[in-house]
């Protein structure tokens, strides 16, 4: 008998929507990471593993901070938003 590992749902804890860009921000519980989804209105997307001291301004900055990290659209694969 083989292990099924499910991968628990994050929580959202924060949205923004503008300009046909989407912006979450989320909580794992099951390791209490947080991430930052951002997915445009060509469903083009990039996530950022952040921590809690730089949450919020990544959640409110994350094309800046994507490319500080050098990191571009659709490179990094997205989980389920939600």
């Amino acid at each position: 008998m083989s292990a099924v590992h499910t991968p628990s749902a994050r929580r959202e804890l924060a949205y923004r929507s503008s300009n046909g860009v989407d912006v979450f921000l989320l909580w794992c519980p099951s390791d209490d990471s947080l991430a930052v989804v951002v997915i445009d209105e060509a469903a083009e997307s990039f996530e950022l593993s952040v921590t809690s001291n730089e949450a919020l301004d990544v959640f409110d900055h994350p094309y800046a901070h994507a490319a500080f990290r050098g990191i571009g659209l659709a490179e990094t694969p997205v989980e389920a938003a939600a």
